[in-house]
């Protein structure tokens, strides 16, 4: 494998002056530099006047953005008037499109105790939704502890993200509440005390583009002096001239990385491509000699490979990602000896045609909202069985992902897009789960029905340095405490293994 890994670097430069600038079928619709859009759009009826804490809020109006709002006091005690309040949120408002809800907070390691429940105005039709529940349990997903990501001043607390689809106003409230209150009736008189909401709060907005749309739109984040300051600051000083050159920047930069992150998967199918394409057994096999030069044993090449057909998978240029919005580079771990699987906790009101558009929301806001590096997951799965590429570095390498807290090490994540604590995963998203670790796991040779053992980087199941014995397969809750990926998904996860295994030969 230590010759697969390196085998598609060579190619990274030269590949970079491949691709145009914009891709052609953008070519005609390129967005202008933000700079140049700098007059904010008259707000709608009930839009509060921006105020200088809303600089992030004032982002230009076009795709592919994220608004910030902070939150507001909505009720105080009134006997201790300077206490802090135990619910803020927004009244209702309207606000620039969007399709993606969610909460950050400044602290990453403080926890939200309580609830957040939002209300959206759809776009087009004006109808309000009812309130929805924003899952507010998510510091799981995390790089581990120790790391480079975790460590970022970038990082922020957050909640899962929801999707909401095309939606132009919102209302939001964000209640403390004691974990122990559960089983209380309201009139008693012993109820816990509620703890003070973490600080910073803020609503994200997410609006995910149209496909590559915001290609050379965002500057790059490693620039950035802090978190999601994008491009308000800029707006308000660049000249012409700047903006100009802001344009060229973003532009080459999106090029130099959108051809880094497919030449990692040279190997697998052509460059640029949208989709790496099924293989059979037989070419499978092939493949998986090819991938491993020097990394076998004769007697291994001479023996017949456990290894599943491999599935096709969306790449993320197909599922349109702006690579300008990560980090460059990739980071990797030493080999992939078992797979967690996850659910977003983002809804089930989605079509598989507005998957790519998800993704990029989700991606938009693991990176500029909770400020990580990139997407958190390895692989996506919607609920029509198709496979995306998640974070970038190659879908056959090793890459470290940011999906279970205390075990990216060794290890890969998948998410399956919706929430699965009361509805039950379609089986074509388990035969997807089952498709794509028979394949990736046999990359390894590890078998899908065994067990292994990973060195957990600390969580609050298992401490820090503690040889933990898991299935190949498992859940999220197997490596921390959550309800991640759901009781209904978490239920399928044998049946899983076991399709994994047959598609393994075995």
């Amino acid at each position: 494998m230590r010759g697969f890994l390196a085998s598609s670097i060579g190619v990274t430069c030269a590949a970079a002056l491949a691709l145009p600038l914009t891709p052609p079928a953008l070519a005609a619709t390129a967005r202008p530099v933000p700079a140049a859009e700098a007059a904010r759009p008259a707000p709608r009826a009930g839009t509060p006047a921006t105020t200088p804490s809303d600089r992030r809020a004032a982002e230009p109006s076009a795709a592919g953005s994220t608004q910030s709002l902070p939150l507001e006091p909505l009720t105080r005690d009134r006997a201790t008037p300077s206490a802090p309040a135990t619910e803020q949120g927004l009244p209702r408002r309207a606000v620039r499109h969007f399709s993606l809800v969610g909460v950050v907070w400044d602290d990453p390691n403080a926890e939200l105790h309580g609830r957040v429940q939002v209300r959206t105005r759809t776009a087009g039709t004006g109808t309000w939704s009812g309130w929805q529940e924003v899952e507010t349990h998510n510091a799981d997903h995390a790089a581990d502890p120790d790391t480079l990501e975790r460590a970022s001043s970038r990082v922020r607390g957050a909640t899962a993200p929801l999707w909401v689809g095309d939606s132009d106003g919102v209302e939001l409230r964000v209640r403390s509440e004691s974990d122990d209150s559960a089983g209380h009736t309201s009139g008693d008189r012993n109820l816990p005390a509620a703890p003070p909401l973490p600080s910073g709060l803020r609503l994200e907005l997410v609006d995910p583009g149209e496909d590559d749309a915001a290609l050379g739109a965002e500057e790059d984040p490693r620039a950035a002096g802090a978190l999601n300051a994008e491009t308000s600051a800029l707006t308000e000083t660049s000249t012409g001239t700047e903006a100009s050159a802001l344009t060229e920047t973003s532009a080459l930069t999106e090029t130099s990385a959108g051809a880094e992150a497919s030449a990692v998967n040279a190997d697998l199918a052509p460059f640029g491509a949208t989709e790496i394409a099924a293989l059979n057994r037989a070419e499978t096999e092939q493949e998986y000699l090819a991938l491993n030069p020097g990394g076998l044993t004769e007697q291994q090449r001479q023996a017949k490979p456990y290894v599943g057909p491999r599935p096709g998978i969306v790449t993320r240029r197909g599922w349109g990602a702006n690579e300008g919005l990560r980090e460059s580079g990739f980071r990797y771990t030493k080999k992939v000896k078992a797979a967690f699987v996850h659910h977003t906790a983002s809804g089930n009101n989605y079509r598989c045609s507005q998957v790519p558009s998800l993704i990029r929301s989700i991606y938009r806001y693991h990176v500029k909202s909770m400020g990580w590096r990139d997407i958190g997951y390895n692989f996506l799965i919607d609920k029509c069985g198709k496979i995306y590429e998640g974070r970038a570095g190659g879908v056959a390498k090793p890459v470290l992902g940011a999906h279970t807290l205390g075990f990216n090490n060794n290890s890969m994540g998948i998410a399956v897009l919706g929430s699965y604590g009361a509805t039950k995963p379609s089986k074509s998203a388990v035969k997807a789960i089952a498709r794509l670790t028979a394949w990736k796991l046999g990359l390894y040779r590890v078998n899908p029905k065994g067990k292994t053992y990973l060195k957990s980087a600390g969580s609050n199941l298992h401490r820090k340095g503690k040889k933990v014995r898991l299935n190949v397969i498992s859940g999220h809750r197997d490596g921390f405490k959550t309800e991640c990926p759901g009781r209904k998904l978490y239920g399928k996860l044998g049946s899983a293994r076991s399709k994994a295994a047959r598609y393994q030969g075995r």
